[in-house]
């Protein structure tokens, strides 16, 4: 398939035959630091074109929408003050909605609904940088684990109480990341150490930003192609090849 046509650009041609991309960066299940469309709202978005009949019966029955989560709900809630204390509870929520989120998709008319895992949060560069790259925070990858094992008993009840029980699916994020950071076969592909990011920004920029005068602000290592996350939280184009060659495996075993 190709990429699906980003919802911004959705006046720019006839909607696309691959489906619409209604994703906005930075963006969660609720609000989070990035002034963007929340879930909810995207949504909203994707209902506003069934409503004006943008897709036949026939053409939602037979997609399927994908939902992925990314943790910038967590980042915000610690980013916010929020307690460790009251995260298990905030965990609940985040996963209660996505719930919601998704019978409503379904609810539209959509054939399936699949889900994306977390992949393991404490595993990115903006977590590993204080053991110098060498291990995961398993603080981070409890939460992870907790927002998974909630995820799947959600999309079993969903499941149970649909009258297509197989309507709901997981992608398993979480398994096939590790299947490649666990996997000396699979890391030797990329230099490492493996959870080093590529792309170094200097303190206050991103990767991309220049100053005044054009000065880039951020250095890039040799073999982007060798290194499996590009920045603090992505990964790269060859990380991410590895994590979906694992899933295409797995999925082709079952």
């Amino acid at each position: 398939m190709e990429s699906p046509l980003p919802y911004v650009l959705k006046n720019a041609r006839k909607i696309a035959r691959y489906g619409i991309n209604f994703a906005f960066g930075g963006t969660g299940i609720f609000d989070t630091l990035v002034s963007a469309p929340n879930m909810t709202t995207q949504i909203d978005f994707f209902q506003n074109l069934v409503n004006d009949a943008a897709y036949t019966k026939e053409e939602l029955q037979s997609s399927m929408s994908y939902v992925s989560v990314s943790g910038n709900d967590y980042s915000t809630y610690h980013a916010k003050g929020g307690s460790n204390q009251g995260l298990p509870a905030f965990v609940a929520r985040v996963v209660n909605q996505m719930a919601v989120n998704m019978k409503r998709i379904r609810d539209m008319g959509v054939g399936k609904v699949a889900v994306g895992t977390l992949q393991p949060l404490g595993c990115l560069p903006e977590f590993t940088v204080h053991n110098n790259f060498q291990q995961c925070n398993e603080t981070w990858n409890a939460t992870v684990i907790l927002h998974n094992n909630l995820l799947g008993e959600a999309v079993a009840k969903l499941n149970n109480e649909s009258t297509d029980s197989g309507a709901f699916k997981i992608l398993d994020i979480y398994d096939a990341f590790l299947s490649v950071l666990n996997n000396k076969e699979a890391t030797a592909k990329f230099e490492t150490p493996i959870l080093k990011q590529c792309c170094i920004a200097k303190p206050g920029y991103s990767c991309s930003n220049v100053d005044a005068n054009g000065e880039k602000m951020y250095t890039v290592c040799d073999n982007p192609e060798r290194t499996f996350f590009w920045d603090t939280v992505h990964p790269t184009q060859a990380g991410w090849d590895a994590v979906f060659s694992g899933l295409q495996a797995k999925f082709e075993k079952s």
